[in-house]
């Protein structure tokens, strides 16, 4: 690891003389990923804004639809809804669609989302261009095709370019809440962790008493560039954002 300036440099030790050891090398995706996102973290002051969405209603429409289509071989996961989501809020937000470039802000006109798909081989991000003018169905089976294609090493490098905003969700796995890190030259990134099941308030009964549904919540987190949006507005957009996913 190559020292940062003014720090003493990075420790080295023979981890040999505490016990047994096995020395593995990084994967090719991490040998080449790593450089960037330390520059990204190191380059970008992150902040990270965190959020819920009731997606109840959504998950509900989202087992219907799977069931009508069944025969079509479509199936609509929860980043493909995510995407059409984080579409409408990146056309209401357009700071969060631009890159920084010196003393301006290059806001884009086109929404190109990008994708963190677990690989065999490592993390690789495709893109689904035009995500603002496609529909579910649309968008789930290109969600799909790239997903495949990245998984078995078919995926082109210009599959993996333009994106103007990118979702991570570790939604399959777990985990409550994370800061995911900005892929440079965007300026935002959603990180979406596993919903769960949370008593909400949904007023009084007849005889005065508190009444609370379970509904199915869903935790987000907005890493953003604090140079180019501010607390307030990544709370505006998170909350909108939540909106959406939950008035299907």
């Amino acid at each position: 690891v190559a020292p940062i300036g003014g720090l003493p440099p990075w420790p080295s030790l023979d981890f040999a003389k505490f016990g047994p050891t096995e020395r593995v090398p990084l994967s090719r995706i991490a040998r080449i990923a790593g450089p960037y996102l330390h520059r990204n973290w190191v380059g970008i002051p992150h902040v990270t804004q965190f959020d819920e969405a009731d997606i109840t209603d959504l998950e509900a429409f989202r087992a219907r639809i799977n069931a009508e289509k069944a025969a079509d071989g479509v199936k609509v996961t929860m980043v493909a809804l995510l995407m059409v989501a984080c579409a409408a809020a990146l056309r209401t937000f357009p700071h969060f669609n631009a890159s920084l470039d010196g003393g301006d802000l290059i806001l884009k006109r086109y929404v190109h989302i990008g994708f963190a798909a677990d690989t065999p081989a490592g993390l690789l991000v495709p893109v689904i261009r035009d995500v603002d003018r496609k529909g579910i169905l649309e968008v789930a089976r290109e969600l799909t095709t790239l997903s495949g294609a990245a998984r078995d090493g078919s995926i082109e490098r210009d599959q993996m370019e333009g994106g103007t905003f990118t979702i991570s969700s570790l939604g399959g796995v777990g985990g409550t809440a994370f800061t995911p890190i900005i892929n440079a030259p965007e300026v935002a990134i959603l990180g979406v962790s596993k919903s769960y099941l949370k008593p909400v308030y949904s007023g009084k009964s007849e005889k005065g008493e508190d009444i609370f549904k379970a509904r199915l919540i869903l935790p987000l987190s907005l890493s953003y560039d604090h140079r180019v949006i501010d607390g307030a507005l990544a709370a505006r957009f998170t909350a909108y954002l939540a909106n959406v996913l939950s008035d299907i």
